[in-house]
Formats: structure tokens, C-alpha cells, sequence
């Protein structure tokens, strides 16, 4: 793997808010139940992707990849996130969803991101419910994506690698669906005007075991989840 630039390292929590959503309204609670996710993916609307393809910050080769989208059917609906761990070579230390490169013997996207969050987190098949996918995001590494969305039924144990994953925690889908919580960043890096999303989420002190705890949710994890978004709110 070799490089023409290096990587932008830098903290994104340092870079100005530029923007916050506040007059777009959040998807409305009825909208994200199981039964009400199950069909908008089996009657999907007419809509358009926000975030498709980020700015490259990597020259390397295309690596087709997939992330699970995990919804736990909690009394109300979470997602499951993890931390990466900061040994990985790209996107160390980011919240992330599950998920990672395509193997040849994958049938799919789907088997990617299943077999994929069963390895990072152990999070058992026979607890998974796929929904469907969502458009494919290009990140500035070089990854094609394909988001798979799916409902997952609680009562899992998981068991994150400790090579690939720090922390696994959850977060309520209706925080991540209003876009009062969508803030828009903007700041030029090796010349290039690099723009992003971030959702700040802080724990409870409950979730959080000792104290608050902010989960900063940002670059292609958020784009994704903006994209879900713009899927829902059609």
C-alpha cells in the first residue's frame, strides 16, 4: 500500500461548527418502530442521497466493503456503534459500525457485514433481521460501502475483538434521526476543502458507568447515518 499524501490527522472536535440543521424537522416517532422499518424498506420512497463520495485523502485501490447497521429493538429503538481500535492502520480510534472489506468468498454486501460484525463484536446472526441496504458511500480512503440495515433482537452477548474494536455502546435512533443534532464542519487540508458531518452524542452517567461520557460520531459514519436520514424522513 503506498501513499502520495499523507493522511489527515487531525482532531475534528478542533474544527469549527459551520452549520446546524435546527429547521429541519426529525423523523417523526411513528417512523421508526420495527414494524414502520420493515415497511418503508419493502416500499422504499423516491429519494436522493446527501453524502455519496467523499474528497480522496488516500491514493490507494478501490476495496469494495459493507457495515452493519444494527437497530436493537429495545423498548425504543438504539443503534449499535463501536470504537475502533487506534492500532488500525485507517480510521483508528473513529466510531464506526460494524462492518469491514469484502472477502472474495462473501456471496454479498449482506454476508460481508454479517460475517464482518461477527467478527469484530460477535454479534450472533440468529439475532439479526436484514432490512435492506442503502445507496453505496465512497470514503476518502478509497472504500466503496454498501450500508445494510438491519433490526436486531436483544438478549445477544458480545465479545468485541480487541484487534479491531475498543468499545461497543448504543445510542437512540430518534437522537441520530433529528438533524438538530447534524453539525456541518468545513477546513482545507493539503489544499483541499474537506467538508463532514458530526453528531456529538454524550452517554448518560448511567450508560456511561463513571461520569458522562461524549461519543463523537463523525466523518463517513455520520454521512451514512445522514443518508438514513434523508431515506426515513421522505
Amino acid at each position: 500500500m503506498s501513499f502520495s499524501k499523507p493522511l489527515p490527522f487531525f482532531d475534528p472536535r478542533t474544527i469549527a461548527v459551520s452549520g446546524v440543521d435546527h429547521h429541519l424537522a426529525g423523523v417523526a416517532l411513528e417512523r421508526l418502530t420495527p414494524q414502520a422499518l420493515r415497511q418503508r424498506f419493502k416500499h422504499p420512497p423516491g429519494w436522493t442521497p446527501e453524502h455519496t463520495v467523499e474528497k480522496k485523502f488516500m491514493n490507494r485501490a478501490p476495496a469494495l466493503a459493507a457495515v452493519l447497521i444494527p437497530l436493537v429493538m429495545r423498548e425504543e429503538l438504539t443503534l449499535l456503534l463501536t470504537q475502533r481500535s487506534a492500532n488500525l492502520s485507517t480510521h483508528s480510534g473513529q466510531i464506526a459500525f460494524p462492518g469491514g472489506r469484502t472477502d472474495d468468498t462473501d456471496r454479498d454486501a449482506i454476508e460481508t457485514a454479517l460475517r464482518e460484525a461477527e467478527e469484530e463484536i460477535a454479534l450472533p446472526r440468529q439475532h439479526v433481521e436484514v432490512l435492506g441496504t442503502l445507496p453505496i458511500y465512497t470514503t476518502g480512503s478509497s472504500f466503496i460501502i454498501t450500508p445494510v440495515v438491519a433490526l436486531v433482537t436483544p438478549g445477544f452477548e458480545l465479545a468485541p475483538n480487541p484487534g479491531e474494536v475498543d468499545d461497543v455502546f448504543e445510542v437512540p435512533l430518534r437522537y441520530l434521526m433529528n438533524p438538530a443534532h447534524h453539525r456541518r464542519h468545513e477546513t482545507e487540508f493539503d489544499g483541499v476543502l474537506r467538508q463532514w458531518l458530526s453528531m456529538p452524542y454524550t452517554e448518560p452517567v448511567e450508560a456511561a458507568g463513571s461520569g458522562a461520557k461524549e461519543r463523537y460520531i463523525w466523518g463517513a459514519t455520520a454521512g451514512m447515518l445522514r443518508n438514513f436520514y434523508r431515506f426515513l424522513s421522505a
